[in-house]
C-alpha cells in the first residue's frame, strides 16, 4: 500500500509539474506575443538584427512545449518573415548581384528558407483555426477562407506575406509559383475584412501582388490604386509603398525617372514622425538607398 501511495504521489507531482510548466510557457508566450513596440521603435537596425535570431529560437523552443498556441505560431511566423526581409533580403539588395553574385545567391537562398519556415508556422496556425484548410486551399481558396472573420486578419496577412515572399524569391520554381492564386486569395479575404488593418499594410502588400505579370493576375493600374490608398492610410509616413511601387512597377515599365522620384520621396520621410514604426522606416530607407545605388543594373537606358 505504501508503495502504491508513493507511486501515485510521484505521478501526481509529475502531473502537477507538467501543468505548471505548461502554464508558465503559456504566460511567457502571451508576454512575447504582446510585447508592444520595443523592437519597432528602435533606431539601431544592427542591434535589432543581432538580437532577433536568439528571439526566433526562443519562440521555437516555446512552441515545443506549447505547439497549439495559435498566437505564438502567428508571432513566430511574422518574426521569421520580418527577419528575412529586414536583415537577409535587404542585405542582398545592398550588396548587389552584379558585384557579389555568390554571396547574394547565398543570402537569397537563406531568405527563401526563412520564408518557407515562417509559412510552415502560419499554416499550423491556420489548421488550428480552420481544421483541414490546407487541402481546401489547394482546391478552392475562396471557399476555404469564407469563414474567416476580422480577428483572423493578422493570420491571413502573415500567411500571405511569408508565402508571397517565398514565391518572390522562387520565381524559377514552378512548385512555388503555382501557389500565387492561394496567396492572392488570402490577401483578398484579409482586405475584404479590414482594408485599413495596420495602417494600410494590406494595400502595401497588394502593390507587390499586382506587380506580377498579367498572366499571373497582376495589374499596374491596380498597383497604383493600392499605392494611393496605402499612402493615405499611412499618412505618408511610411517609405514602404514608395519602395514597393518603384521596384514592382517602375522597373517593369523601365521608367527610371519615376523610380528615382519614388525612392527620393521614401528617403525624405522623417522616421521621428512615426516613432512606433521607426525601425521599419529605417530599414525601408536602407532598401531605397540600395536600389538607387544599383540603379544602372535595373535600367537598360
Amino acid at each position: 500500500m505504501r508503495k502504491f501511495i508513493l507511486v501515485c504521489g510521484l505521478a501526481l507531482a509529475a502531473s502537477g509539474c507538467a501543468m505548471v510548466k505548461h502554464k508558465a510557457v503559456g504566460m511567457v508566450a502571451d508576454t512575447l506575443t504582446s510585447s508592444g513596440d520595443v523592437f519597432s521603435r528602435d533606431d539601431d537596425p544592427e542591434l535589432v538584427g543581432e538580437a532577433v535570431p536568439f528571439g526566433l529560437k526562443l519562440y521555437e523552443s516555446l512552441l515545443e512545449s506549447s505547439p497549439k498556441n495559435k498566437n505564438l505560431l502567428i508571432a513566430t511566423c511574422s518574426n521569421f518573415t520580418q527577419y528575412g526581409v529586414a536583415f537577409v533580403d535587404t542585405r542582398a539588395l545592398e550588396l548587389g548581384e552584379a558585384q557579389h553574385h555568390d554571396e547574394v545567391a547565398h543570402l537569397n537562398d537563406r531568405a527563401l528558407k526563412l520564408y518557407l519556415r515562417a509559412k510552415g508556422y502560419c499554416m499550423r496556425a491556420m489548421e488550428l483555426r480552420f481544421p483541414g484548410v490546407t487541402d481546401r486551399l489547394v482546391k478552392d481558396p475562396k471557399t476555404a477562407l469564407a469563414k474567416a472573420g476580422k480577428d483572423d486578419v493578422p493570420l491571413l496577412y502573415w500567411t500571405a506575406a511569408s508565402w508571397g515572399s517565398a514565391i518572390a524569391l522562387g520565381l524559377d520554381k514552378p512548385e512555388l509559383v503555382i501557389d500565387v492564386p492561394t496567396v492572392r486569395a488570402l490577401a483578398d479575404r484579409a482586405l475584404a475584412l479590414d482594408e485599413s488593418w495596420n495602417k494600410g499594410a494590406l494595400h502595401e502588400m497588394f502593390i507587390s501582388l499586382e506587380s506580377v505579370p498579367e498572366a499571373l493576375g497582376g495589374s499596374p493600374e491596380r498597383a497604383r490604386q493600392h499605392f494611393t490608398r496605402a499612402v493615405a492610410l499611412e499618412h505618408g509616413l511610411s517609405p514602404g509603398p514608395y519602395v514597393a511601387l518603384a521596384l514592382g512597377i517602375s522597373v517593369g515599365a523601365q521608367d527610371r525617372a519615376e523610380f528615382e522620384s519614388l525612392l527620393k520621396q521614401a528617403l525624405d520621410i522623417d522616421p521621428e514622425k512615426d516613432p512606433g514604426n521607426r525601425l521599419a522606416t529605417l530599414i525601408q530607407q536602407r532598401r531605397a538607398r540600395a536600389l538607387l545605388d544599383h540603379i544602372d543594373t535595373l535600367f537598360t537606358k
